[in-house]
């Protein structure tokens, strides 16, 4: 009985770690250039079960569950027309250069606008990077020359938050940096609350597994104690 309760709390942490996964991505299904993520479980394997008075085999009792990895969906979505021109989207392969405190960050938000200084910078105030990780000086009319902003090649990118991906740039991407317009979410809402209601439908049935485990312990334990010797 206690390992039934292992293996059912195993699932619903498992569940837990996937329904964080898919409230963030629900919580960006509207962010522009939002890179989706997909996490896998797997199981902690088979214990094989025998009738220790015959020797016969009963049958595998699987060991619990966890997340196995986190992926990340790097596919390039969609391009929305905006008519703002200092909204970027980069066709095909490639990542926008920021300079914040931390270091050069990439991203593939291009919703940028123009600081006091007349330089491009994104909603934080970081200096979107052009050629020789410049900044990228805003017209006087408000518009910018695409062909300025740098597309960077980026090798092993991993998430920071708020858009932000750290990795290794290794030259130019093939990508073309478009005007007034911005990348879509990589979120598909209706795929994501159907994976939110199949993940909270498996934490209940976890939930009850523990509840009915939990009685018939108790009732065990009672039963064996009022048995007279």
């Amino acid at each position: 009985m206690e390992r039934g309760l292992y293996i059912a709390a195993s699932g619903m942490l498992a569940e837990m770690a996937r329904q964080d996964q898919l409230a963030n991505d629900l919580a960006n299904a509207s962010t522009p250039g939002y890179t989706a993520d997909r996490v896998g479980q797997r199981s902690f394997g088979d214990l094989l079960l025998g009738n220790t008075a015959e020797g016969g085999s009963v049958g595998p009792l699987g060991q619990g569950a966890a997340i196995d990895e986190q992926v990340t969906d790097f596919t390039p979505q969609a391009l929305r027309d905006t008519g703002e021109p200092l909204d970027l989207a980069i066709q095909g392969e490639g990542w926008f250069g920021v300079q914040t405190p931390q270091g050069v960050r990439y991203t593939r938000n291009g919703s940028f606008t123009s600081d006091a200084k007349g330089n491009l910078v994104d909603q934080l105030g970081h200096q979107v990077l052009g050629a020789g990780n410049r900044p990228i000086a805003v017209s006087k009319d408000g518009t910018i020359d695409p062909s300025k902003v740098a597309v960077f090649n980026v090798a092993n990118p991993a998430k920071q938050g708020d858009s932000y991906f750290t990795g290794t740039a290794r030259g130019t991407a093939a990508g073309e940096v478009r005007s007034g317009s911005l990348e879509g979410s990589g979120v598909d809402p209706a795929r994501a609350m159907v994976d939110l209601m199949g993940s909270m439908r498996a934490m209940e049935a976890a939930q009850r597994a523990i509840t009915t485990i939990d009685s018939t312990l108790q009732q065990t334990a009672t039963q064996v104690g009022g048995l007279s010797a």
